[in-house]
């Protein structure tokens, strides 16, 4: 039996976790900070929009556990808001698949308990980098999936794949009941308004604890109108201060609040997140070398919501090799290259998308009037935040995107011009 630790009980880690023990042949021991108790009574840990690549990864494995119960999201409405209470660029994005959001703290403490009844053993303490050391000594395998703290600290930042050193929004989640939907017969929507230079709102249908839910997302360009959340704010003064935005900038969206009401108290969530790629290998004082995954290395703004996307395809990818080693030693040259063959299979994809949607350079901005005239740019656009390694094919620079944009209806005379 071959000795696995993971530091961690996030989406990716356990999902590691869960694999290793229906693989067989390992002896694995998960670390957590909390227990599944504490998860399902504390307050919301993320937002978060599984898109199909991924779930096919989790029902595979047999942990998509909520899919008659979450709402599935197949389009997304799109809306420019150009001036506060102007709707400009309308148009549909729809999935190839349907997408679906679980609240992590149902989630993550359901599969927590999993672990253990299936084998796993899960040691609920917190871990400083000496604890960190201690538990690698006891283990051939350690994987760090923790992504704020200390143990995110121990692996350096690689600068030339991380496209900024500071956060580009400031964000404010809340999950609530009792939203409205702009057309019910067409069942659940996400929803995402862009209002240029002030941020972004986005509406995601998903399921919490106390059943179907609503969770609003404002990504705020730091000092505009929509960082008004910094004090930390309790829910309900939340959804007021959330209320008044949307009066003001999106008076369709606040008709649909006004019976809305939080899910509970600690319904929502704030913070800034910088974008970062991280080393996957760090050695510690012992010497050992252990490696991280998830959040630990690669951190997105939620703009795309490629955070647990991206968590559950490194899951699948560090699975996968670490089957396939047998009995092989788990060095530090092998950790680097399951990083490695991750980044350049997915990771990178998903980095280069946030970054393009954070910074909104012409040609995309381009792909976006497109989309509003195009049913087939849309489509393409909605499965590629699902997919984003269709970036590199059609969004990563200028030519490509012109390239893309001529073979449309009437385009072809007009070249890269984007009307």
């Amino acid at each position: 039996m071959r000795r696995v630790a993971i530091v961690g009980a996030g989406q990716a880690g356990l999902q590691v976790a869960l694999g290793l023990l229906a693989a067989g042949g390992y002896e694995v021991t998960v670390v957590s900070g909390r227990t599944a108790g504490e998860l399902r009574a504390g307050p919301v840990l993320s937002t978060q929009a599984m898109f199909g690549p991924a779930l096919r990864v989790e029902r595979a494995a047999g942990l998509d556990l909520w899919a008659g119960e979450a709402p599935q999201v197949r389009s997304v409405d799109a809306v420019l808001v150009p001036e506060p209470g102007v709707r400009a660029l309308e148009f549909t994005m729809t999935l190839d698949e349907p997408a679906q959001s679980v609240d992590q703290r149902i989630k993550m403490a359901r599969w927590l308990e999993l672990v253990e009844e299936r084998g796993g053993r899960v040691e609920y303490r917190e871990l400083d980098r000496a604890g960190l050391g201690g538990l690698a000594a006891a283990h051939e395998l350690t994987l760090v999936a923790v992504g704020r703290g200390e143990l995110a600290g121990i692996f350096a930042r690689d600068a030339a794949r991380s496209p900024f050193d500071a956060p580009q929004r400031r964000l404010a989640a809340l999950y609530a009941h009792g939203v409205g939907a702009p057309d019910p017969a067409a069942g659940p929507r996400a929803r995402m308004h862009a209002v240029p230079g002030v941020g972004e709102l986005y509406l995601q249908p998903a399921l919490t604890r106390s059943g179907p839910c609503d969770i609003l997302l404002w990504e705020a360009v730091p000092g505009s109108a929509f960082d008004c959340f910094g004090d930390r704010p309790p829910s309900a003064e939340q959804l007021r201060r959330m209320r008044e935005l949307m009066a003001r900038y999106l008076p369709w969206e606040a008709e649909l609040w006004a019976a809305a009401e939080p899910t509970d108290a600690g319904a929502s969530l704030y913070g800034a997140l910088t974008p970062v790629v991280r080393h996957p290998v760090a050695r510690l004082d012992g010497g050992a070398a252990v490696l991280g995954i998830g959040d630990a290395l690669v951190v997105n703004d939620p703009i795309t919501g490629q955070g647990a996307n991206s968590a559950a395809r490194a899951a699948e990818a560090y699975l996968r090799a670490i089957v396939g080693r047998g009995d092989g030693p788990f060095t530090a040259e092998w950790m680097a290259e399951v990083f490695e063959g991750f980044w350049q299979r997915h990771a990178r994809h998903g980095v280069a998308l946030t970054a393009d949607l954070l910074t909104m350079p012409e040609h995309l901005q381009g792909v976006f009037a497109a989309a509003a005239e195009h049913e087939q740019v849309a489509r393409r656009l909605a499965n590629t935040y699902a997919e984003p390694a269709d970036h590199a094919a059609w969004l990563a620079t200028p030519e490509l995107t012109a390239a893309y944009l001529a073979t449309l209806p009437g385009r072809a005379e007009t070249g890269d011009r984007l009307s």
